[in-house]
């Protein structure tokens, strides 16, 4: 008697941002068929990040913090800062993405001046080593 081969199904399904538990484990491949879910987090910098971006001038670094945030609020850079911890939040469009993702092509539009949180994601984050996949939704 032939047994028939037993294929095992991958369901690929959607992570929810605000449920850390539906995320996946990273792996590197994941990136290309993704919706850049992580783009719609919000995106914690310093200021080192704002100069490396090009928002901020090296000058300005010895200003107080909270002067350079009232200029990127003003802006419409930076949603908030936390003068504690002198960390600045960027602004998301109303879709929750980052203000630097590009809507269509749903890549960074400043990717090798990214800010550090976002070259260290996932290692950091939510839920370190896990991704909010979303698979990309392919066009008709």
């Amino acid at each position: 008697m032939i047994h028939p081969i037993k294929m095992k199904t991958t369901l690929i399904a959607a992570a929810e941002v605000d449920r850390l538990e539906t995320w996946q484990r990273y792996t590197s491949n994941m990136c290309h068929g993704c919706h850049s879910t992580c783009c719609t987090l919000p995106v914690e910098v310093k200021i080192k990040d704002l100069i490396r971006i090009g928002v901020v001038d090296e000058f300005e670094k010895d200003e107080p913090p909270k002067n350079v945030a009232k200029r990127l609020q003003k802006e419409g850079i930076i949603e908030r800062f936390n003068q504690k911890s002198g960390i600045f939040t960027l602004t998301r469009m109303s879709n929750d993405d980052c203000m630097y993702l590009d809507r269509k092509s749903r890549l960074c539009t400043i990717y090798d001046k990214r800010p550090d949180t976002c070259r260290n994601h996932p290692k950091v984050g939510p839920r370190p080593g896990y991704c909010a996949y979303k698979p990309k939704v392919v066009g008709r």
